[in-house]
């Protein structure tokens, strides 16, 4: 025996609506000592390291020979440094920078362990300090801490990041036009 209730409600008609998405961390948002985990891991492949390598010219041939690679006390080609640091920075942007209106800089990197073909990554940023500027009344500058582990809990990256970031009286996301959506780009609300 069915539940005819079950093929009624699939039967009905549904509202649609634009709902609202997160539209990322204004300057207000941000407090010193937060630490946001930001969400997924990334694996990270040879593909990355090979095209990262060749694309930045990078020779060192710890990156893609693999006969040379073996020989030394790593036993193996490791991954760029410049691939970590932009998995590293583009999986915090999410919670960090999506409001950002400039990144201002990257102090104090350091590479802790080394990274392998297979790694999984995952990041963490934590507010140092933020302030307003006196010149620009639309932004505050807020300093963090990004750090990311292997899947062992290695710390393999450390870096100082500095974005300057939207105030949120001076955003005016919507479900419409969310950031980085222009004016008229996919459902509208008067298609609803």
């Amino acid at each position: 025996m069915t539940d005819d209730s079950d093929t009624d409600d699939a039967d009905e008609s549904t509202d649609k609506r634009l709902v609202e998405g997160w539209h990322g961390r204004y300057y207000e948002d941000f407090a010193v000592g937060d630490i946001y985990k930001h969400p997924f891991g990334r694996t990270v492949t040879e593909t990355d390291n090979v095209w990262l390598t060749n694309v930045t010219m990078n020779c060192n041939p710890m990156h893609f020979n693999e006969a040379y690679a073996a020989e030394t006390e790593f036993g193996e080609r490791l991954v760029n440094g410049l691939v970590v640091i932009a998995t590293a920075v583009g999986m915090s942007v999410v919670d960090v920078s999506v409001n950002a209106t400039a990144n201002l800089g990257y102090d104090d990197v350091r590479h802790h362990n080394p990274v392998f073909h297979g790694d999984t990554l995952f990041a963490e940023s934590e507010v140092r300090s933020k302030r307003e500027l006196e010149s620009r009344d639309h932004v505050g500058i807020v300093e963090t801490e990004l750090r990311a582990y292997n899947q062992h809990d290695d710390l393999v990256l450390s870096l100082e990041r500095t974005p300057m970031v939207l105030k949120r009286e001076h955003a005016e996301p919507s479900a419409a036009e969310p950031p980085g959506w222009p004016e008229g780009i996919g459902t509208q609300p008067e298609e609803l």
